[in-house]
């Protein structure tokens, strides 16, 4: 990790809690003296134990698909007290086909994320591998993923989507949290300018993330449908009693922005006492954010979310210093970080090789020294 670009000084925003929830076993596998919990919402309990300070940070990690899943493979290694709040707008192979036929969230995004926090022994790989597996073949069954059929089977039985997920938690003994962002599946809508690359000076509304991930032309801006659509309470409150709130990385407008446009968690972002990181991608995105600099990224959070203010934003040193984004304009960015109250941190946070994807041991280890020098946390190891 090399040096800090300061920003503003930050300042210690909230009083120490208490309790960290207990790992969770799977069902049918109580531990000793375990007590037994409500089979319909078999969620961790927090429990009052030492203060705050000297206990693991609670952290809230938002996002989705394989850029929440890089964030949760670093920051599992430096807590247990881990929750992923993940969107729900995905209308694409398994999860779209699930959608469409059944009218459920569509489950992709969350069985990543659950891989990612699957228990580090042969129980949790074993079962991380599992739900990973897909289908082969050309039949109804083809392309499927294991773990969408048993999250939505869950689903169906239950009737509680955050129930469900916290049953399949228990069963891959998952270090943490998994929570979608709402309880109803979501559309984006995008507006594109040139997305007929006939008509470069053209706008025109993309709708799917499918389609806006891939579109041609420039993004411009995004929107969910339905209008205002309802968070889930269970997120909210991860996102108020965090004591960090991590966002990014990911596609930027289909997995990252979708969480500042669902009102009470755009609200929960805006007056939570948690520290706020906005972890950058390592490149721009074919189609959803081609040619964007880094500065762009910035700007485009601070224009659909212009009162969220963030306390660090986590940078690739060599993504900006003439890797994936060029040479790019240093100043620039930290006048853009500044603009949304935050300090610029460089480091070194991708893998080695060559390839635009963090490496899970750097990030754990940049994560880990912004939560220590930004003084919200002690010693916790």
């Amino acid at each position: 990790m090399t040096g800090y670009v300061p920003g503003r000084q930050l300042q210690n925003k909230t009083a120490d809690r208490t309790g960290v929830p207990p790992r969770a076993a799977a069902p049918g596998r109580p531990r000793t003296g375990q007590a037994r919990t409500n089979p319909a919402r078999p969620g961790p309990a927090r429990t009052s134990q030492a203060p705050r300070s000297n206990q693991a940070p609670r952290i809230t990690a938002l996002g989705g698909g394989q850029g929440l899943s890089a964030s949760l493979s670093a920051l599992r290694r430096l807590t247990t007290d881990l929750t992923a709040v993940v969107t729900v707008a995905d209308d694409g192979g398994s999860s779209g086909r699930l959608r469409e036929e059944l009218g459920v969230l569509p489950p992709g995004d969350l069985r990543k994320a659950l891989a990612a926090l699957c228990g580090d022994d042969d129980w949790g790989r074993t079962w991380s591998e599992v739900i990973q597996q897909r289908f082969t073949g050309t039949g109804e069954l083809g392309g499927h993923a294991v773990g969408n059929l048993l999250i939505v089977a869950l689903w169906e039985k239950l009737g509680d989507p955050v129930a469900a997920l916290d049953w399949v938690g228990r069963l891959l003994n998952v270090q943490g949290r998994v929570l979608p962002m709402s309880a109803v599946p979501l559309d984006i809508e995008a507006i594109v300018r040139g997305h007929d690359p006939a008509r470069p000076g053209e706008v025109s509304a993309v709708r799917g993330q499918a389609s806006v991930a891939a579109t041609p032309g420039t993004v411009e801006s995004v929107r969910l449908l339905p209008d205002e659509p309802p968070a889930a309470p269970e997120a909210v409150t991860a996102v108020r009693e965090a004591d960090w709130v991590v966002l990014g990385p990911g596609s930027w407008f289909t997995s990252v922005l979708p969480h500042l446009l669902v009102p009470e968690l755009a609200k929960a972002l805006t007056e939570t006492r948690a520290r706020r990181l906005l972890t950058l991608n390592l490149a721009p995105q074919p189609g959803e954010t081609e040619g964007f600099t880094p500065q762009r990224h910035l700007e485009v959070i601070a224009d659909h979310a212009p009162t969220l203010a963030v306390d660090a934003i986590l940078v690739d040193e060599r993504a900006v210093t003439g890797g994936a984004f060029g040479q790019a304009d240093l100043a620039g960015l930290e006048k853009a970080a500044e603009r949304m109250g935050a300090a610029l941190v460089l480091g070194r946070v991708a893998r080695t090789d060559g390839t635009p994807r963090h490496d899970p041991e750097l990030l754990a280890a940049a994560y880990d020294r912004i939560f220590r020098t930004h003084g919200r946390i002690g010693p916790w190891r």
